[in-house]
């Protein structure tokens, strides 16, 4: 077969293919290892050497041809591939929906309730990574090189040096009051991360930590703004109390209880028998977390708390166990 044979029955092969893999067939007959082209590229050397330039010319114009062609058809093929697709699943947007078709999950919707509780108070709504830097998450927060929550048991480092997942939202309130002056009054809310498992524990959860910054911000201020939060969210006066605790980043400290509504007080397994659930921690922020991010404290002075959103929704929604929330159990979500 000569070269002018080649090219016209190459040519007649692409233009009567049906699809993409008969089009690839034909590719490989012309231009593969074997193909024709290639085979007639690798005949130059019987060529006689005053007519190997002019046969070595034509036989690149009809590869190149050859391509352009290939290349055409297999627009054209993907083309019509997606029409056809496009016809067989087209949906009618006019069609009615019947009833609704998913809910929101009740992570998220507790959430969106803290969250607009607090910005009916004034408060902002500020955000942070993730994956964050060890300076943001203990360093600046006051919390030494030896605490026990730098531990590997505790906290889940990353292969770069310095970054870990962040075990808090506290670094949300370094970040702010590193590029935002006084007065602050801020919450931050986000997934943080764990090394904790049972029934009222998760390696991943979420929390909202809030941040009020001025220069007249005390410890009754704070515990009016726990205290008006809790009435709404709950819509009802639970008993609530504040437990003198430590944190490295607040002074004075406390833990903020909750009267358990899944046995009414009376003792289960989600208060341990108890019948308080604690739901915050709390406190004055530490002179030294201000000094750190360069707010003067003689000037002034701030409160901070955070609190686990899964477990005011298990108090919410009358949840025993945390699981419940991630297994995505129909059965469960369903009611929601």
């Amino acid at each position: 077969m000569n070269l002018e044979e080649i090219k016209e029955e190459a040519l007649r092969d692409i233009e009567s293919v049906k699809d993409l893999q008969e089009l690839q067939s034909v590719r490989s007959k012309y231009l593969g290892k074997k193909g024709l082209v290639s085979s007639a590229l690798k005949r130059i050397k019987e060529i006689p050497p005053e007519e190997r330039k002019e046969y070595g010319r034509k036989v690149n114009e009809i590869k190149e041809l050859i391509e352009e062609r290939l290349k055409k058809r297999e627009e054209e093929l993907k083309k019509r591939e997606l029409e056809e697709k496009l016809f067989r699943e087209w949906i009618d947007l006019t069609v009615p929906v019947r009833g609704a078709v998913g809910s929101l999950h009740p992570i998220t919707v507790t959430l969106e309730r803290i969250v607009n509780i607090f910005r009916g108070m004034g408060f902002t709504v500020e955000e942070g990574p993730e994956v964050e830097l060890e300076e943001y998450n203990f360093d600046k927060l006051n919390i030494p090189k030896d605490h026990p929550a730098r531990d590997m048991q505790d906290t889940f480092y990353v292969n770069k040096p310095g970054y870990l997942l962040r075990t808090h939202t506290s670094p949300v309130q370094i970040r702010t009051m590193l590029k935002q002056k006084p007065p602050i009054q801020m919450i931050a809310p986000g997934k943080v991360y764990r090394r904790d498992d049972d029934p009222t524990h998760s390696p991943m959860f979420h929390q909202v930590e809030g941040l009020v910054v001025n220069e007249y911000a005390n410890f009754r201020h704070m515990k009016y703004v726990i205290e008006e939060f809790l009435r709404e969210f709950f819509q009802t006066d639970l008993p609530v109390r504040f437990r003198t605790s430590y944190f490295p980043f607040t002074e004075p400290s406390a833990e903020v209880d909750i009267g358990c509504v899944i046995c009414s007080q009376e003792g289960c397994r989600v208060c341990k028998e108890t019948g308080w659930l604690e739901v915050m921690g709390c406190g004055m922020v530490h002179p030294n977390v201000l000094e750190s991010c360069g707010i003067d404290t003689d000037l002034y002075q701030g409160f901070a708390f955070g609190m686990g959103v899964e477990r005011l929704a298990m108090l919410l929604f009358g949840i025993d166990n945390i699981k419940l929330f991630y297994e995505n159990d129909i059965r469960f979500i369903r009611q929601f």
